[in-house]
């Protein structure tokens, strides 16, 4: 028994027993092949798998994580190592290994061979001594760490010594250049499938550069090679995902700054949330003493020795932008971010990162990096409680532990628990427990406990000054009260004392009840304050006064405010983020009883809960009409949280996305029946009559968002070709059909009392816009068959059956799969696509960025591509097809048909172009001017991409669109 068989001391659960052990007997089979006397450790290992024990541990973690099995069968040789030799020294030896391969590579060939090994070595052992307890779950982020600290260590060595080598450089040492790890790497608290995050600088004087090098370019190329040997996909896969959006000002600098351009940036420029990324920063590789002075210089900035109120409220707005909403609800744990969400990581992180920029200006003890190092820190000098300290500790190994489970599956990032029931049992027994229940209340405690902290943190915070107690303007208060709106950091205070001036004077509807002003004065002081803490006060409260202009009466609203204090800072962050929200929100004050209901932020309603909601309002209806403005009550009210829950953060645009598709599904399969049931009081049944609502586009792909309509083809069947409905005014077959389309469409896009539900697409229908607006089954399998255009097929990739007898959706659901699965011309479909991708921007396109989806390189070219490639390659590799694009390009790349490098490319472009396009379609009636927005709607959409700031996304997106372009130009071909 090794030193590491021996040390195994937990596994986790079966998931599938039948897996594991083929798996097992694979990689027995190909060690038992290679045993020799020239290679004993193959040998050793095959005792080792014979040992039930280790079997069982392996067959566990094979069952459970597919990225573990596959690499093990294509590497046994590597399996082997790592249950032969001691863990704990295993990377060390191997990262010398690595230095002493890269200083004889014959070619930059081998060294990305090299690094990529490495990669592999470190990957499987990490995750087999957290699997099997060998490490503790700290020793493995510490591990993970070291990895990715010898690989770019080894990296910039190897380039320093090409450089030195071409003539570049008068030494190969790196001196004048330092790589700054940021984030969970500075921290040396690195995840499973982490990215690592970087600044590099370098100092002109101290760099040893030929008398023909200039300094800039110099470093640049070689940050660009940096960043190329560790990310760029190979046969071998890559290293690191390396993102270097954290330097300053990542849309307009170069990726390798000067030293004093970066304290030049630091001193005049930093923001509150640079300083608490550096925080965590460390010099990883490079010139280590110059990159200690240089941190050491930064010092002041990140650390100072007393807190302005100023800071104090951006601590604030931090929090906000990172977790909107505290004290509603349950958490819920399927789908559930694990990192950003409620009481998740960030929390943790966030939460001991306040506490030093608040103290550790005036207390160098709390200068730690490690987040259980501070929270350790913060107990000792008693600025938090111990049991405090030891629950987060706690928590905070746990989350760690379930996130690198998560991404141990799949070798993805991502911070997701699954929705689907499989996985989530998946990953309950890759974390060791033998079901999801028990798991789910163990994540749930942890995540409970962690927000129980998390809201104290900022309870106990020190507050801006205030001073709008009894605020009342009248002619001799109104300097008092302008001077306290100052202090609250209105910077139009003589604005906001003559809108209050409005409403206390009862110049609107909503105020001229008696009662109405008195519920305002009540909640004036606290709504005021809730104005103050967003990122801008003035446009929040004149959105506020253009609501309450428009409201018919304001008591209902200001007596929900008066009794719910905390849901003025939702009042307050929709009016200060999200005009279009506060439109609605000013019709409809009602929309806010849902939000009371304490389980509002928890799961999103699945589609069986949604189905009651929607059954049981409209059960109530005395008529048609009455079942109508029914439908659109509970289509906005339910609309209106989703919405809610994006800008608070507590569900993600996927999710969002597939919320606002199960809402359309639920509306239009209850409004089918309630037409139906009309049609058939007025003409009677048709003999074996029978319609299927197929939905297309956004709605099809579960990509809706609040603005979305709905692309529609209605289909229908019946017996007999000369049949009519057996009513007293019987009706022919198609006749029956197309009065049916047509009152459906009015069931959900007419205006009534209560508004309109959907706008309705039927452009999508067979023959389009000319064709008849219902189509038999027989016509709708014979056209896709035989007469539709290539751009129609693509536009089959979305479709899905959301209303309709199971007999019909089965018989819709395998034309389509044939259609879809035909061997294609790949250059004349190519042709077709690039023909239509002309058109389109001829008649719409755009330079326009923030024009997400006709500007080139945005959603158009995103979903052309992946749909291309569905078509073309479906006939090959059937389980290509999925209707959401995020969906099709991780199959696609799972089928091999996209290559790694290209799938690192779209899948993160296409969760960009969703997460953006919810909120500017949730926030906004109109197109998106980056300079006129708020800044709440920047912080917002920065925040929905997990970006630091405004310009780093838009700066991201730039660079996304220009490479999704150039993919579409290279892929559709």
């Amino acid at each position: 028994m090794t030193a590491f068989a021996e040390r195994i001391c937990e596994s986790p659960e079966v998931f599938d027993a039948e897996r594991g052990a083929d798996v097992l007997a694979s990689v027995r089979n190909a060690l038992n092949e290679n045993a020799s006397d020239e290679d004993l450790s193959a040998a050793h290992a095959v005792e080792l798998l014979d040992t039930p024990r280790i079997a069982a541990f392996l067959k566990a973690v094979f069952s459970g994580s597919p990225f573990l099995a596959a690499l093990s069968e294509r590497n046994p040789g590597l399996l082997a190592a790592c249950l032969t030799e001691d863990p704990d020294g295993h990377l060390s030896r191997a990262g010398a290994a690595l230095k002493a391969g890269l200083a004889d590579a014959a070619s930059e060939a081998d060294t990305l061979a090299l690094l990529r090994d490495f990669k592999k070595r470190s990957a499987l052992l990490t995750a087999l001594a957290d699997l099997g307890g060998v490490w503790t779950t700290a020793e493995t982020l510490t591990g993970l760490s070291d990895a990715a600290d010898i690989s770019v260590q080894t990296a910039v060595s190897y380039l320093f010594r090409k450089a030195q080598e071409a003539g570049k450089l008068t030494s190969p040492e790196p001196d004048g250049y330092f790589v700054i790890a940021m984030g969970k790497l500075g921290a040396m608290e690195l995840n499973y499938s982490s990215d690592v995050d970087f600044i590099v600088f370098y100092d002109p004087e101290r760099a040893r550069l030929s008398e023909t090098e200039e300094p800039s370019a110099f470093f640049v190329k070689l940050t660009r090679d940096l960043v190329r040997l560790l990310q760029d996909q190979t046969k071998d896969g890559y290293v690191y995902r390396t993102d270097l959006r954290l330097r300053p000002d990542p849309g307009a600098t170069q990726i390798a700054l000067s030293i004093d351009a970066g304290l030049t940036y630091y001193e005049s420029f930093g923001q509150n949330w640079e300083r608490a990324a550096l925080i965590k920063a460390r010099v990883a590789a490079g010139d280590e003493a110059l990159g200690r002075d240089f941190l050491e210089q930064l010092s002041p900035f990140i650390w100072r020795k007393y807190l302005d109120f100023a800071a104090v409220a951006d601590i604030h707005a931090m929090k906000r932008r990172v977790h909107a909403f505290k004290g509603h609800g349950a958490i819920a744990v399927r789908g559930h971010d694990i990192k950003l969400g409620r009481g998740g990581i960030r929390d943790i992180e966030f939460f001991t990162q306040t506490q030093q920029l608040i103290a550790g200006g005036r207390h160098p003890e709390l200068r730690t990096r490690g987040t259980l190092q501070t929270l350790a820190r913060l107990a000792e000098g008693a600025w938090i409680e111990p049991e405090a300290a030891r629950e987060l500790s706690e928590a905070y190994l746990f989350l760690r532990r379930v996130e690198n489970r998560i991404q141990m599956i799949g070798d993805q990032q991502t911070h997701i628990i699954p929705a689907d029931p499989q996985e989530l049992d998946r990953l309950a027994r890759l974390c060791g427990f033998a079901d999801t229940d028990a798991f789910g209340d163990a994540l749930t405690a942890r995540f409970e406990c962690v927000e129980g902290h998390y809201g104290a943190l900022f309870e106990k915070l020190p507050e801006p000054p205030s001073s709008v107690s009894g605020l009342l303007v009248g002619d001799e208060a109104e300097p008092e009260s302008v001077s306290a709106l100052q202090e609250l950091g209105f910077e139009n205070p003589g604005a906001a004392v003559e809108a209050i001036k409005a409403w206390q004077a009862g110049r609107y509807p909503a105020t001229r009840s008696a009662k109405a002003r008195e519920r305002l004065t009540e909640f004036l002081p606290n709504l005021l304050e809730a104005f103050s803490r967003t990122a801008q006060p003035d446009l929040a409260l004149s959105t506020f006064d253009k609501v309450m202009a428009n409201m018919p009466a304001g008591l209902q609203l200001f007596s929900l405010l008066a009794a719910n204090p905390s849901l003025l800072r939702l009042v307050a962050d929709i009016m200060g983020t999200a005009p279009r929200l506060a439109k609605i929100l000013g019709r409809r004050p009602r929309l806010l009883d849902a939000v009371l209901d304490p389980g509002f932020f928890g799961d999103v309603p699945t589609a069986a809960q949604l189905k009651d909601v929607v059954s049981s309002t409209l059960a109530l209806a005395t008529d048609y009409e009455d079942a109508l403005d029914r439908a659109r009550i509970v289509g906005r009210e339910q609309s209106f949280l989703i919405g809610v829950r994006v800008i608070s953060g507590t569900i993600s645009a996927e999710q969002a996305g597939e919320a606002y598709a199960a809402l359309a599904d639920t509306l239009i399969e209850a409004l089918s029946d309630r037409v139906g049931e009309e049609l058939v009081a007025q003409h009677g049944r048709l003999p074996g009559g029978m319609v299927a609502v197929l939905a297309m586009g956004k709605l099809g792909g579960k990509e809706m968002t609040a603005a979305s309509d709905l692309d529609l083809i209605i289909v229908y069947d019946y017996a007999g070709e000369d049949a009519k409905s057996d009513g007293a005014r019987g009706l022919p077959g198609p006749q029956y059909y197309t009065r049916f389309t047509q009152r459906l469409i009015a069931a959900l896009s007419a205006q009534t009392a209560e508004g309109a539900l959907y706008e309705v697409d039927m452009r999508l229908r067979p023959s389009g816009s000319q064709g008849p607006v219902a189509t038999k089954l027989s016509g709708f399998i014979d056209y896709q068959e035989r007469s539709a255009w290539v751009w129609e097929h693509l536009a089959l990739t979305r479709e899905r059956v959301v209303s309709g007898p199971e007999t019909m959706r089965e018989t819709i659901d395998t034309t389509i799969r044939d259609v879809l699965t035909r061997p294609r011309d790949r250059a004349a479909v190519a042709g077709e696509v690039h023909e239509m991708r002309r058109k389109i921007a001829a008649e719409k396109g755009t330079t326009d960025i923030w024009d997400l989806k006709q500007v080139r390189g945005g959603i158009v070219d995103l979903e052309f591509t992946t749909q291309f490639l569905q078509l073309v390659n479906a006939a090959e590799h059937p389980g290509v097809l999925d209707k959401n694009t995020e969906g099709a390009l991780s199959k696609l790349a799972a089928a091999g048909v996209l290559q790694p490098a290209d799938a690192d490319l779209l899948i993160p472009a296409a969760r960009l172009y969703q997460s953006l396009t919810q909120v500017l379609r949730l926030c906004l009636d109109e197109g998106f001017v980056a300079r006129d927005a708020p800044q709440a709607l920047r912080d917002l959409l920065a925040r929905s991409a997990d970006m630091p700031d405004f310009s780093t996304l838009e700066a991201t997106l730039k660079e996304t669109l220009a490479h999704v372009h150039g993919a579409f130009n290279r892929l559709v071909s």
